[in-house]
């Protein structure tokens, strides 16, 4: 998970460190040319996770091997903020690694900076893309160019604790209602909790549920080219729409300043989080509960009928365009995204396979088949992906994150907030 306390450090030193580079280059290999199984071939593999994960691609490797016993993987992993930081000191040096674990976020600063591989002559051929859907394919394409592949994907969503509703008598949270009525329900919770649980937190402090008030309305948060894609007055807006949220219903701030990092759903003071869909596993580590204690439902929206949720890749595999061995690369990213074996191997812990032929080898869990179930029941809803964010997104959202805490407690007004952060945005964009 990302370290939002590092996000604008990484941001920004990450960018800095690209501009360094120049343009990358491509690899050496034709990619219409097959593999020779006689020729010994060393590929570097980075990823990020704990021992778990490492232990799952040990094992997926093995497989790999049995199939391309010429190619040896040398793999590596670390932590997030780490893994990143990595990236930035080879980036500066020109060494990626052949074939990484990619993070949404990052992918408009790597591909614009000419340091991840073109996929799309291998795509269909050495790459099999039969398993996957055209949205999904879309999510990777960075000016015209397919240059990463989601692993999995996941869609905004809400997350409810049924210990909670159970506990205060309050029925669930129905889903697609609008913000307002949310905020009713929320109300209904906090009242029912007595101060000791509360129906939400503030979801104005999110940057995610501004995106999806824009995108009720038809537009991004940012265009294609990278520029502003919403006015002073629409962001006032939404602030101001979050004021009753701040006003008593949720969680009071100064509470979720006590708990952090966790938040309000994974404290156990508020019944519903709005969130990314694969945040499940870690809901349940933070409040030690059974799997049935949680329950998904869509989240609030501007307007009825609108194409507002999208799929995100909960994380993606790229290639680097400094490989030495650009068919064997994507010929190893073909097996860990569609695979069978490999679906059996790692389950969900990547999300839910964005691949159709490596999810039919996972044995879903009742809270991944929960995930899945929400994504497929929210069809309707699903849109074209936003454009991939810009570069020193992360930068954005956290302070989106911030101005929102302090909004909660009390410390700016919202007037002073839209100013703070179109200035940041406008620092950002232009640095």
């Amino acid at each position: 998970m990302f370290s939002k306390k590092l996000a604008p450090a990484l941001g920004l030193g990450l960018a800095a460190a690209l501009l360094l580079t120049g343009c990358g280059g491509s690899g050496s290999s034709d990619p219409s040319g097959s593999l020779d199984p006689n020729q010994q071939i060393t590929l570097d593999l980075a990823f990020w996770g704990n021992d778990v994960r490492a232990g799952m691609y040990e094992e997926a490797i093995v497989l790999f091997n049995q199939q391309y016993p010429n190619i040896k993987v040398s793999q590596t992993f670390l932590g997030f903020p780490e893994f990143w930081e990595k990236r930035q000191i080879e980036a500066a040096g020109g060494g990626l690694p052949d074939v990484m674990m990619f993070d949404y976020s990052y992918l408009r600063q790597y591909s614009e900076n000419g340091l991840l591989l073109d996929l799309a002559p291998y795509l269909g051929s050495t790459i099999k893309t039969d398993g996957f859907t055209e949205a999904a394919l879309g999510i990777g394409v960075v000016d015209g160019h397919t240059t990463a592949i989601s692993i999995g994907t996941n869609a905004w969503a809400m997350y409810l604790n049924n210990d909670i509703l159970t506990a205060t008598g309050v029925a669930p949270y129905p889903g697609n209602t609008s913000f307002a009525d949310y905020d009713a329900w929320m109300d209904q919770v906090t009242q029912a909790g007595g101060g000791t649980v509360y129906g939400g937190q503030d979801w104005s402090g999110r940057i995610q549920n501004f995106e999806i008030w824009l995108r009720g309305q038809g537009k991004d948060l940012f265009t294609d080219a990278s520029e502003v894609n919403f006015t002073a007055a629409e962001l006032k807006a939404f602030w101001e729409a979050g004021q009753p949220g701040r006003d008593g219903i949720c969680v009071p701030q100064s509470k979720l300043e006590e708990v952090y990092p966790k938040f309000g759903l994974g404290s156990g003071l508020a019944a519903t989080e709005l969130t990314w869909d694969n945040f499940g596993a870690s809901y349940l580590g933070d409040l030690g509960v059974e799997q049935t204690s949680l329950a998904i439902a869509a989240p609030p929206i501007y307007r009825a009928g609108a194409q507002d949720l999208y799929l995100k890749p909960s994380m993606m595999h790229a290639i680097a365009a400094n490989t030495d061995q650009p068919v064997a690369a994507a010929t190893l990213v073909d097996f860990l995204l569609n695979s069978e074996a490999v679906g059996a191997i790692f389950g969900t812990n990547r999300g839910i396979p964005a691949s159709a032929t490596q999810l039919a080898g996972v044995n879903l869990d009742p809270l991944s088949q929960k995930i899945y179930d929400y994504e497929q029941s929210i069809a309707d809803r699903l849109g074209a992906a936003p454009p991939v964010p810009v570069v020193g997104y992360g930068t954005i959202e956290e302070k989106f994150r911030v101005l929102g805490t302090e909004l909660g407690l009390g410390t700016i007004t919202v007037d002073q907030a839209v100013d703070q952060f179109l200035s940041e945005v406008s620092h950002v964009l232009n640095s």
